[in-house]
């Protein structure tokens, strides 16, 4: 197992991070929060997790041990894979899971794309005092900011792949940012993130 990476960030897509570790680019899938905390240039210290298959070797990255550890444990749930974990954590905070467990929140479970009731209901059973208590909820975020630029397909197509399809995606995106209003390459991850709320609560 790949339990860290540490190295400098060589690039940031929407879905993924290429970290050079030893002369060597690891690319890593992670969630819009986490690659929204990465510059190209810096260093950066990620924990991380490689699912092995018989075709594939995919190295996915966390922001920390216990973003890290909460991916591994929801894909105990029978039919939850990597991309639905990372996906159940692109809409949710690691807290916020443990809290929609322990209190049976079948609907916010069910914010996240590919999650109907029954399979939110499958991992209430399946994940009962397996994710910890969670800490007190905090107060929440300030919304991000508008941007200006031309990257609002990269936001849609981003979307597209964690589940939704495209009108949602498209509409979501229009209600973080006006349509009149391109969003800037620096503000992608930021506008993903407003997205990702819009669609939460759409869901909710």
């Amino acid at each position: 197992m790949i339990a860290s990476l540490r190295g400098r960030v060589a690039s940031v897509r929407l879905d993924a991070v290429v970290v050079e570790v030893g002369g060597v680019g690891l690319l890593a899938y992670a969630t819009p929060t986490t690659l929204a905390g990465l510059r190209v240039g810096d260093e950066a210290r990620l924990a991380s997790t490689l699912v092995v298959r018989e075709d594939s070797l995919t190295l996915y990255a966390f922001t920390d041990d216990d973003e890290r550890d909460v991916f591994e444990t929801v894909q105990t749930v029978s039919g939850v894979g990597p991309r639905l974990a990372l996906a159940m954590l692109a809409v949710h905070t690691p807290d916020a899971l443990r809290r929609a467990v322990a209190d049976e929140d079948l609907a916010a479970l069910q914010r996240v794309p590919g999650i109907g009731r029954k399979g939110a209901q499958r991992i209430v059973l399946e994940l009962a005092d397996r994710l910890g208590a969670p800490a007190p909820a905090a107060a929440g975020g300030a919304q991000p900011s508008a941007a200006a630029g031309d990257q609002r397909g990269q936001v849609v197509e981003a979307l597209v792949g964690l589940g939704w399809n495209v009108r949602a995606a498209e509409d979501a995106v229009a209600r973080v940012v006006p349509t009149e209003v391109a969003v800037e390459a620096d503000d992608v991850a930021a506008v993903l993130r407003g997205a990702l709320r819009v669609l939460g609560g759409a869901r909710g």
